[in-house]
């Protein structure tokens, strides 16, 4: 797929770097509209069968501010205000469909980093808590900011962050509401690298995308949906999920051209077959 064969987004870019697709973020706050063309452009990419990476990243001033309160009220204010059973029930569907929008990225049958600069506050960490690996900006700062908007955090952060920080990182950020810099976050195992400026942290999350790429494609496929399989699973559920795996998979002409690479000591060219 090229470039001009990417649909176009309200509120995202879609580009191409061989078989890595760069998603960027165009607004510096989360009208409705993101969510929505979040998962729209992760399904778009979902049924890609060239595509071996994602780099999730912002074009604008913050990685994000947010939720757009303004836009939402505006476009489900009935829904936030009214008090009947009926705006209850529309509200609680309305949930559920943006927290399906970010889904979409957590579902991504290929690895999502994310390269983060700037504020990345409330919905922006719904964001990147559902991507795989997670990179930032020396001037990058995080806030579960929800708590002091009287919201509780419910795209995912809440879900999410626990097995990435533990318990008691994620309980401390959400009930305080604190702003943690770069450096605590790539401490408690939030991010994964620190680098010094924008420019840098995006360079390093294509190289780490592109690093990727160059693996066995359906193995990299293999390997997600090994580790998600087992995330919330017995380690004997695991390993038997990953045999099964592999008696289905292994045998592949990959698996021929990595060893036909190393015998002749050459790099692999890998064709997903």
């Amino acid at each position: 797929m090229n470039s001009s064969e990417n649909p176009s987004y309200e509120t995202l870019s879609l580009k191409r770097d061989g078989h890595v697709a760069i998603v960027g973020l165009e607004k510096p706050t989360m009208p409705p509209q993101l969510f929505r063309d979040v998962g729209a452009v992760f399904d778009h990419l979902a049924a890609d069968a060239e595509l071996r990476a994602v780099v999730l990243q912002s074009n604008v001033k913050p990685f994000t501010y947010g939720l757009d309160l303004q836009a939402a009220f505006a476009e489900m204010g009935a829904s936030f205000a009214g008090g009947k059973a009926k705006e209850r029930y529309e509200l609680f569907h309305t949930i559920k469909h943006l927290q399906s929008c970010f889904d979409r990225v957590a579902k991504s049958p290929v690895p999502v980093i994310a390269a983060i600069h700037g504020w990345c506050i409330g919905g922006g960490v719904d964001l990147v808590a559902a991507c795989d690996i997670r990179l930032a900006s020396a001037d990058t700062k995080f806030s579960v900011r929800e708590t002091k908007i009287a919201i509780v955090a419910d795209i995912g952060t809440l879900q999410r962050l626990p097995p990435i920080i533990g318990q008691g990182n994620t309980r401390e950020l959400a009930f305080t509401g604190k702003d943690v810099d770069a450096a605590r976050a790539e401490r408690m195992g939030l991010v994964n690298q620190v680098h010094a400026s924008e420019a840098e942290v995006k360079a390093a999350a294509l190289a780490m995308a592109q690093e990727i790429a160059a693996n066995a494609p359906l193995t990299v496929r293999g390997v997600k949906q090994v580790l998600d399989y087992g995330a919330d699973k017995s380690i004997d559920a695991g390993l038997t999920f990953v045999a099964a795996w592999n008696s289905a998979f292994l045998a592949s002409e990959d698996l021929g051209e990595a060893v036909g690479a190393f015998m002749e000591k050459r790099k692999p060219a890998f064709k997903g077959q």
